[in-house]
């Protein structure tokens, strides 16, 4: 091969194709910009639909010193469903830690059913919150037994049978786990270990799910299996969803509301179908 293809192979990029289609991240990032149109906090709003039940106002956070979130408004209705698409280093996964507590937060509020939780702990928002967030990295125990797995989940709770108790009923709803209760988690295929991460949140019962990357490292059939499971928490028990999603076209399908960050600004922000149907969307993260 030709030295103009060996460089074209050295880009990184969003979405699908070969590397002659593939957008360089600097570039998405440059063209995301142009494209924002900045809208404001009471577009924001319209989209959540009613009193949201989650608000983010004027959040600027970061890790340290290091400021990664500027001005950042959100809201989320509730039951509803909110997917946050972006380039790489935009911001995403830290709108979440900011939420759960994982950053360093400078300025804004952040409520849940009005009530302040801005500065309250990760723990405290699991417990008295309604909040859980399952995070993209593999965060099982691979030597515990899936039901330990699941008892931990409970760890807040006032006593050890009560995360048992939570533990059967989550048990009840995925049969699947159920068989394999006692099976070290180790032996989970990828896609199971994703449903015990994210029944393991379940136990507290939470109102807000925050799912970091539900579908990276899973086979197609497995990241159609969470999304039903997601969905499922969605409509059939009311949950709240906020997600970060690498595969944008997946995460915009499933939610109702997305919101497009660069360089740690909501630049757009749409009824997931209709970011869908953006051409500009469409070129810069789902690979068309």
């Amino acid at each position: 091969m030709g030295g103009e293809k060996g460089s074209k192979d050295k880009i990184h990029g969003h979405g699908v194709g070969t590397v002659d289609t593939v957008v360089s991240v600097d570039a998405v990032e440059r063209d995301a910009d142009a494209l924002a149109n900045r809208p404001g906090a009471e577009h924001l709003r319209e989209l959540a639909e009613g009193d949201p039940v989650l608000r983010i106002e004027g959040l600027v956070a970061g890790y340290g010193k290091m400021e990664i979130l500027h001005d950042v408004d959100l809201y989320v209705g509730r039951g509803q469903s909110l997917c946050l698409i972006g380039p790489n280093g935009a911001g995403k996964s830290t709108v979440l830690h900011s939420i759960y507590g994982f950053t360093n937060i400078m300025a804004g509020t952040i409520t849940i059913n009005g009530a302040d939780v801005t500065r309250m702990s990760s723990n405290d928002k699991l417990k008295r919150a309604g909040i859980a967030y399952i995070l993209q990295d593999n965060s099982v125990f691979p030597d515990m037994t899936v039901e330990e797995n699941l008892w931990m989940g409970g760890f807040l709770m006032d006593s050890p049978d009560q995360a048992r108790e939570a533990a059967e009923k989550v048990f009840a709803k995925y049969d699947h786990l159920a068989k394999r209760r006692g099976k070290p988690a180790r032996v989970l295929s990828g896609g199971e270990r994703r449903l015990l991460e994210i029944s393991r949140a379940l136990v507290m019962d939470p109102e807000v799910l925050l799912v970091d990357e539900p579908s990276i490292g899973l086979e197609p059939r497995f990241i159609n299996m969470v999304f039903e499971i997601l969905e499922d928490l969605q409509h059939g028990e009311g949950k709240t969803i906020v997600m970060v999603e690498q595969n944008a076209k997946k995460g915009l399908e499933f939610s109702d509301v997305g919101y497009v960050l660069v360089s740690g600004e909501v630049a757009m922000a749409d009824e997931g179908d209709r970011l869908l149907e953006d051409p500009e969307v469409g070129r810069l993260f789902l690979g068309g």
